[in-house]
């Protein structure tokens, strides 16, 4: 008996197995439902049975999915992190650095009236700390302060900085290890060390003291910074790029922004060595500097572009006449006939200006072997490509770009910006001809910088402009310590400007580079 009161097995209806209404399909993407035992109806009648080949056997239901476990991954929690995390945007000095800078602001009122400005402006930093000293001692004595022998040293070192220097940015200047300073108002200076920003302890006494500072470092090179014109680039002494913007275009007050260069030259195995390209890359990177193949270096902002133009340089033949056109003169290089020249911005009544298109109409009368433009921002890039071909060859620039096939079309958009009436399939063709080498370069997300393709350009297939890649950087991996991990791979092509470097004697090693 089963448990409903029925006998397995056979029943009245017959002496095979019960009756079946057969087996309902499941609708797609479901599982199928159970089926039921069928209770008979209470007149006794039966629908008959399907046939044989129409009844299927159920499918095996699917199995029911798990429930999700709350896995959460690292790069997740890395995000929960940054959202809960609050971040001081100020930095305080303190301890010894705090007393010193206090005693400063004593000091200083009453030794401004105890020295004439104009003869402290003819002497050297050293000269000035001697006439000093005995000044000093005497307005510490006066405020009754006593002061040992390495807080005077320090004392007399901010008092010097301050008047003939630049202030709290001369500790910054003389660090080796900062590449990037960037002063947002007078309470907040980022700095940047081995590609990692951080909070800098200077401060400056208040939105007059930084102006005043901002104003000495253009007054320099003959620029000018105030309300009628709140934007200026600068250069320091040792070629460090400046640029200042101050109120109203700047909402919390004077920003300073400096990117420093290393005074010892770059060259191309130091950036070999620094892990920003292989040693064919390398190679096919000298042998194209020496060949006189044109060059654009593309990249990001902060990517290195001027940093390898210099390198670049190096590999220019000294008997060659080398001219530099710049807007804030930065490059350094290491050439012994090299020329350059600057741009000039407008005047109070907005003349005056002298830009980097007229700077390259003139220069082509001035018997240059090479030009090179720091950056080409418009309509300077078609007398620049105009030069590369008509017996400039060797000519190199840079431009903002995040890919060699985006550098191509901001050099079509720059031309287009000017008033140069050509068909863009006519200013297409004059890049193709003009230029050779693309070299990309990148700031990656740790710091660091890298070559990350060497492209040639081969000329036009139709309306469009055809490219080769030499090399390329690979993405692999990211170390424990936040490293990015790739790899240099040539494509392997044979080099489209091999007959330029045989004219140099170099084909051989040009080929087994990119091989």
């Amino acid at each position: 008996m089963s448990a409903f009161g029925r006998r397995n097995g056979p029943t009245s209806f017959g002496q095979g197995a019960r009756p079946q209404f057969g087996v309902a399909r499941p609708m797609q993407g479901g599982a199928a439902p159970a089926a039921q035992p069928q209770q008979p109806p209470a007149n006794g009648q039966q629908f008959p049975p399907l046939p044989a080949e129409s009844a299927a056997p159920a499918p095996a239901p699917a199995p029911a999915p798990s429930a999700p476990q709350p896995l959460r991954s690292e790069a997740m929690a890395r995000l929960d992190e940054r959202m809960n995390t609050t971040v001081e945007n100020t930095h305080k000095a303190e301890g010894f650095e705090a007393s010193v800078h206090k005693i400063k602001e004593e000091v200083l009122p009453r030794l401004l009236e105890r020295v004439d400005p104009e003869a402290a402006a003819t002497l050297t930093k050293d000269e000035l700390a001697e006439e000093f000293r005995p000044i000093i001692m005497e307005v510490l004595a006066e405020l009754k302060i006593t002061l040992n022998r390495r807080e005077q040293f320090a004392l007399e070192k901010v008092l010097i900085d301050e008047l003939l220097g630049f202030g709290p940015l001369e500790e910054l200047l003389g660090d080796p290890d900062v590449s990037d300073i960037m002063v947002n108002g007078p309470d907040q200076t980022y700095i940047e060390k081995k590609g990692k920003l951080t909070l800098s302890t200077i401060r400056f006494r208040d939105e007059q003291h930084l102006f005043q500072i901002a104003q000495r470092i253009v007054n320099q090179v003959g620029r000018r910074v105030d309300q009628t014109t709140p934007l200026a680039d600068a250069r320091l002494k040792d070629g460090s790029r400046v640029n200042v913007i101050v109120p109203p275009l700047s909402l919390r007050g004077t920003a300073i922004s400096i990117r420093k260069f290393s005074e010892k030259p770059i060259t191309l195995d130091m950036l070999r060595d620094f892990g920003s390209m292989s040693d064919p890359m390398c190679t096919a990177l000298k042998i194209a500097g020496a060949c006189r193949m044109n060059i654009v270096i593309s990249g990001g902002t902060g990517s290195g572009k001027t940093t390898m133009l210099n390198a670049l340089s190096k590999m220019i033949d000294p008997g060659e006449r080398v001219l530099t056109i710049e807007d804030a003169a930065e490059l350094r290089l290491q050439q012994p006939h090299w020329l350059p020249l600057e741009t000039r911005p407008p005047n109070l009544e907005g003349q005056g200006a002298i830009t980097i298109g007229d700077l390259v109409k003139n220069a082509l009368r001035m018997r240059p072997d090479r030009i090179i433009l720091g950056e080409i921002r418009g309509a300077e890039c078609f007398d620049l490509l105009a030069a590369m071909n008509t017996g400039h060859d060797g000519s190199m620039c840079t431009l903002h770009a995040n890919s060699p096939r985006e550098c191509l079309g901001r050099m079509e958009n720059m031309i287009l910006m000017g008033d140069i009436k050509i068909p863009k399939e006519a200013i297409s063709r004059q890049i193709a001809e003009s230029v050779d080498i693309i070299v990309q370069v990148k700031r990656l997300r740790d710091g660091s910088r890298r070559t990350t393709n060497i492209t040639e350009v081969i000329g036009m297939e139709g309306d469009v402009i055809v490219t080769q890649e030499l090399f390329k950087f690979e993405y692999l991996d990211e170390s424990e310590d936040g490293k990015i991990i790739g790899e240099f791979r040539p494509s392997g092509l044979r080099p489209y400007t091999l007959e330029k470097a045989r004219q140099f004697g170099f084909d051989q090693a040009y080929l087994e580079a990119c091989l």
